[in-house]
């Protein structure tokens, strides 16, 4: 059987970069959740997070599947990016970035595209983000 996810993620930052967590939702195409994440990440650029998002969805994206999955960013410079657009310059984006051409390998097929802040999906995962965020830094006062 071919399965074929969808994969919203997001990542956020306090400053940039500052304290940062990481979100992400995997659907079935049937639009149920296989799987919601969130985890603190330490210091990080907002550019970092929105990657760490992308990897560790990707990463257990391919638990599920080897098929083809379709990520979902609200980050406009990640998929440009990934897609060709935009050549890599920075070089921890660039460690990153090869993290997830290295992760694409394990699937038949991959996509990424960019949508707006306002998408559904991604307002959860993002709110779900800064919800970690927020427990993050509050129990570090």
């Amino acid at each position: 059987m071919e399965l074929r996810l969808k994969i919203y993620s997001d990542g956020a930052s306090r400053s940039n970069p500052g304290p940062s967590a990481i979100a992400f939702m995997i659907l079935a195409e049937t639009g149920e959740i296989l799987k919601r994440y969130s985890e603190y990440v330490g210091i990080r650029t907002n550019n970092q997070a929105e990657y760490e998002a992308l990897i560790s969805a990707l990463k257990f994206a391919s638990e599920l599947t080897n098929q083809e999955v379709v990520s979902y960013l609200d980050s406009e410079l990640v998929v440009k990016h990934l897609n060709g657009e935009y050549r890599v310059r920075n070089h921890n984006l660039k460690e990153l970035w090869l993290k997830v051409e290295e992760l694409k390998q394990k699937f038949h097929k991959t996509s990424f595209i960019h949508v707006p802040r306002t998408e559904r999906h991604i307002e959860e995962v993002d709110s779900l983000a800064n919800q970690t965020l927020n427990k993050a830094t509050n129990s570090c006062i």
